[in-house]
């Protein structure tokens, strides 16, 4: 399904009843990730996945997709589908555009579940990393893509999960060299939310990998001391859904 939105088509799906679980997929995905789970959790809940700005289905708007653009894109297509009250998952980026979308429409939230994600703006070394990733993608979009999708992989599990790796990137190789470095540019730009981990009333979970290769474990872990978020740790990588998709 596609809604209108700023003179572009962002695609969503929507299937079965109940409670509204909104899906956000990551940075060089879309929301095919999530096919895997929604037969399942639509017998007893509301799925609904979106492609984000410049990812699978969904076109790019500018240059710059700042996680506020990405968010405000998702709650388009929740207010067009009449939805009040939702939990938000979001996997990496996907959880960048959660907090985003938390913080300006607290209301609207029932609960939030950051996947391989963090509520902490990037360091300045991750923001260098960016701009490297940047010149990476000018200079030849394919290989960036194809190292960096093998890369969100636990190191000794890339071999276990060939198969997977290489669905993500042929999914990953659809997209605009605009779209890539737009969202690069959005992620480097965001804010430090970790407040909404400490002070938001609704239910609270971030899910991690102890080999995650993106994301510092023990700084994710720091996080969410003394607070009522749910911690749920996997030993693998950045993609612990896939790397764990049996106990998921």
């Amino acid at each position: 399904m596609f809604l209108n939105y700023k003179n572009i088509n962002i695609h969503y799906t929507d299937s079965g009843k109940g409670t509204a679980l909104v899906f956000l997929h990551g940075f060089l995905e879309n929301s095919t990730i999530w096919k895997p789970f929604i037969p399942v959790l639509s017998k007893t809940n509301r799925v609904v996945c979106i492609d984000l700005l410049g990812h699978g289905q969904t076109e790019c708007i500018g240059y710059i997709h700042t996680m506020e653009d990405m968010a405000e894109a998702v709650f388009a297509v929740l207010r067009h589908l009449k939805l009040r009250k939702y939990v938000l998952l979001g996997h990496s980026m996907g959880g960048y555009v959660a907090l985003a979308l938390a913080e300006k429409h607290p209301d609207n939230l029932k609960g939030l579940c950051l996947i391989n994600s963090t509520s902490r703006a990037d360091s300045e070394e991750r923001k260098q990393n960016r701009e490297r990733a940047i010149k990476a993608v000018k200079e030849n979009p394919k290989i960036y893509t194809a190292i960096s999708i093998a890369n969100l992989f636990a190191e000794n599990n890339r071999e276990k999960f060939t198969k997977e790796i290489e669905e993500l990137k042929a999914e990953a190789l659809k997209m605009s060299v605009q779209g890539i470095i737009a969202a690069l540019e959005g992620m480097k730009r965001r804010p430090d939310r970790e407040g909404l981990l400490h002070f938001s009333p609704y239910k609270k979970m971030l899910i991690l990998g102890e080999k995650d290769p993106v994301l510092n474990y023990q700084e994710n872990v720091e996080q969410v001391k003394n607070t009522d978020v749910k911690l749920v740790e996997f030993p693998d990588g950045h993609m612990s859904f896939i790397e764990n998709e049996s106990v998921f």
